[in-house]
């Protein structure tokens, strides 16, 4: 079953975020063609202010995701909706304090962005924006995050789609007959709102779910370990952003978020193989698979960096020529900014690189083991941001992001080979030294490549197949040269995957 749902989730994931990619694409572009490239800042920084939210969550959610893998594998159900109860209860607090916060929001955040927009026009886009999170977090996560430890996200990812391709065709309408900004993201919020209720339903009445009537909850440890884990991660994907906003701008803030726009495409593709993969290993641990998981992960690390060096390695070539096509006619600020987008491409290089560990550090609940790391990122991205933003604009933030991201995978490619793969470090070590040494290629032979002049999507589209061809030829060369062997169990897991007949259940 595992190979089959494996493949299920990551079919879903690649649909959901090429949905997503497109979504990404044409909102921002309709944003700013329609409203200009303030508005577009404000609905960026108010909608990254508003995730600060999730702080509140403390982690909760990765360690009830950890604590449902072993009842599942032993089917337990009892434990199961005593930890699904526990989880309810505790976000539909979350949802409430949620209110407060938007209250909170409305009144602070018109006076501290340096654009002249009224109290009442602000705070009412705040409120309107906030609905879906309100809406995920009273009836949907908890059950999100059983389907993901069932290994059955593909559900979840299905039900998105449908959303987000509503979305969009209901933003491109109003846009064409003069909606205002608020009237759009009111419509695209309520949309939103529909997910949530639908994964409710269908998990009580697929799994015969009831956790309404049960008195009794689960003791949910670590979940204050947890929230240092969630902090890094809400400071890697929001501080940019708030710092843009306090201490520069909202035109700036736009740039920054256009740039964004493209880099989550690729991680994108990115997260759909990750998402896809990570309630297999999480099963493994629970079972006590040790043997079966080095092996599987030693696969799964090849084939994920030989992906992520030829997607980030052609990024950095592209993404500029690509933001200046997308921007084309806008005045009101300058996109082009080649240096920036290259070190924006390279922080989230090192997020990805650092992921595939990240998931199983949190699959096996080693949170309480890696917080300190966590605080480290968190401190180190905020004080190097704050001080280089000041003379250096928005490259200054990029640089603060990389360094605190550095650091934080350096701590979790330890502790995963050493305390949960029990391997020599030097397996993670090699397959990176070689990830740089491919990118550093690419880069420099594509500089020398004859391109077209990205006058247009087409040409665009022709530069970036040499790009492609190129990073492909390096990565898979070199790679054919040092990971043979997995080069080769790769090609042989990819057979079995591809097999007609049924998997045989696992012993």
């Amino acid at each position: 079953m595992r190979k089959k749902e494996v493949i299920n989730n990551i079919v879903a994931n690649l649909a959901l975020q090429l949905v997503i990619i497109i979504n990404g694409f044409i909102i921002p572009k309709i944003i700013i063609e329609s409203f200009g490239s303030t508005i577009n800042g404000l609905v960026t920084s108010i909608t990254q202010f508003l995730a600060y939210i999730t702080l509140l969550e403390s982690g909760f959610g990765p360690v009830v995701k950890s604590l449902l893998y072993k009842p599942i594998a032993s089917k337990n159900k009892k434990e199961i909706e005593q930890i699904l109860k526990s989880s309810e209860s505790f976000f539909k607090r979350i949802s409430i304090i949620f209110i407060l916060y938007i209250l909170l929001l409305c009144i602070i955040f018109p006076h501290i962005t340096n654009e002249a927009y009224d109290v009442i026009y602000t705070g009412s886009l705040i409120i309107i924006i906030g609905i879906s999170t309100f809406a995920e977090y009273f009836f949907g996560i908890t059950y999100k995050l059983f389907l993901q430890a069932k290994q059955k996200t593909y559900i979840s990812s299905i039900i998105q789609v449908f959303t987000y391709i509503s979305s969009i065709i209901a933003v491109i309408i109003l846009a064409k007959i003069g909606a205002g900004i608020h009237v759009i993201k009111l419509i695209s919020g309520l949309i939103f709102v529909l997910r949530p209720i639908a994964q409710n339903i269908y998990v009580k009445k697929k799994y015969n779910i009831k956790i309404g009537k049960k008195k009794e909850e689960y003791p949910i440890r670590q979940k204050w370990d947890g929230l240092a884990q969630h902090i890094a991660y809400v400071i890697h994907t929001n501080t940019d952003i708030t710092v843009l906003t306090i201490f520069s701008s909202l035109p700036e803030v736009s740039v920054y978020s256009v740039y964004l726009l493209i880099i989550k495409g690729v991680k994108a593709i990115i997260a759909a193989i990750s998402n896809g993969t990570e309630a297999t290993f999480g099963d493994m641990i629970a079972k006590k698979e040790v043997e079966t998981l080095q092996i599987r992960f030693n696969q799964y690390e090849s084939l994920y960096y030989t992906i992520c060096t030829m997607l980030f390695g052609c990024s950095i070539v592209l993404i500029t020529p690509l933001v200046s096509i997308y921007t084309h006619g806008i005045t009101d600020v300058n996109y082009v900014r080649p240096i920036f987008g290259a070190l924006l491409v390279i922080s989230e290089f090192i997020w990805a690189i650092r992921q595939p560990y990240n998931d199983l550090i949190k699959v096996a609940g080693h949170f309480k083991q890696t917080r300190i790391g966590a605080w480290v990122e968190c401190i180190t991205n905020i004080i190097i941001s704050i001080i280089l933003v000041q003379r250096l604009g928005i490259i200054g933030v990029a640089i603060g992001t990389i360094v605190a991201m550095t650091i934080r995978a350096t701590e979790f490619i330890y502790h995963t080979n050493k305390y949960i793969l029990k391997r020599s470090i030097w397996e993670s070590i090699k397959k990176i030294l070689l990830v740089v040494v491919e990118t550093i290629i690419i880069v420099l032979i594509c500089n020398l490549l004859p391109y077209r002049e990205n006058t247009d999507y087409l040409n665009w589209g022709i530069n970036a197949l040499m790009t492609f061809l190129v990073a492909a030829v390096v990565v898979l060369g070199t790679n054919a040269i040092f990971f043979r062997k997995e080069l080769s169990e790769i090609k042989t897991l990819f057979k079995s995957l591809l097999h007609r007949k049924p998997p045989k259940p696992d012993k």
